[in-house]
């Protein structure tokens, strides 16, 4: 009997671990084939390369050569930074009103600020530009950070709204009975608890905007050219190997920036607690 069950424990670990590998080798091997194409010395992309260089990064921070792809990365991240800004702002105020009360209205104002995520990208950047073109606007990085803002609300409301959830009401009522302001209440106990989800959800909206190509596309002019469609542009027509040496940059980025979120909000302590 023993070795049965001790047969189907390794036959049962065998599978979750094999099933475990298989998911995480999905995952990671693009990532990985990326990294080592950005490195090759050829002239196009190539897998796997012939020879390691450097040579395509350095062409990459080239400030001449590589003029339209600072610009364009400017755009993206200055666009991302406002957007995940705004919607902290205003997906953490969402948040708290909504959380507040449980009216119809409030179900509503969750059901509204959530919309973005139901609709098609695409659907919402066309829907976007016919409404500026009534308001006689023309495409510019303003109208994308507006278009980014309301795709990427939804991100710090949801995170912000699990947060509140962990938030003792007891504790606000015995501030307002000690005299203590609403500001001063929100600022030494709400927004400690709230921090963490409101610090993951703008991570993952700024990700969510420098990824976004639906609205860019749609919202973009000739001056505002982005970091997504630059690169869409250039695989199709010639092929560019900075395209590889981009993905790894920004590889490299996404996780420093997880790590960094990571320490901010210390989550993986909050999950074992």
């Amino acid at each position: 009997m023993s070795r049965r069950h001790s047969a189907s424990d390794i036959s049962h670990w065998f599978v979750i671990y094999g099933l475990a590998g298989l998911a995480i080798f999905i995952l990671l091997g693009p990532v990985i084939v990326v990294l080592i194409t950005s490195l090759t010395d050829s002239q196009s992309l190539k897998f796997p390369p012939q020879g390691l260089s450097f040579i395509w990064y350095e062409k990459l921070f080239d400030p001449t050569e590589s003029r339209q792809i600072h610009r364009a990365a400017s755009n993206t991240l200055e666009a991302a930074c406002w957007a995940a800004g705004a919607a902290a702002l205003f997906g953490t105020c969402a948040a708290l009103g909504i959380a507040s009360t449980r009216s119809n209205w409030s179900r509503a104002a969750d059901a509204l600020f959530m919309s973005p995520l139901i609709l098609p990208g695409i659907a919402f950047g066309l829907a976007a530009l016919m409404y500026f073109s009534l308001l006689g606007l023309r495409p510019s990085l303003t109208l994308i950070i507006i278009g980014h803002s309301i795709m990427v609300v939804p991100f710090v409301l949801r995170t912000t709204l699990a947060s509140l959830t962990q938030l003792d009401q007891s504790l606000i009522e015995c501030s307002a009975s000690l005299g203590a302001t609403k500001l001063y209440t929100f600022r030494r106990i709400t927004l400690p608890v709230i921090f963490p989800g409101m610090a993951a959800g703008t991570f993952m909206a700024f990700m969510a905007s420098v990824d976004n190509v639906p609205v860019s596309l749609f919202l973009s002019g000739p001056k505002s050219d982005m970091l997504p469609i630059r690169l869409w542009g250039m695989m199709e027509s010639t092929l560019d190997v900075r395209v590889a040496a981009v993905s790894g940059v920004l590889i490299v980025s996404v996780l420093f920036l997880m790590l960094l979120m990571e320490r901010l909000t210390d989550l993986s302590q909050r999950i074992k607690g």
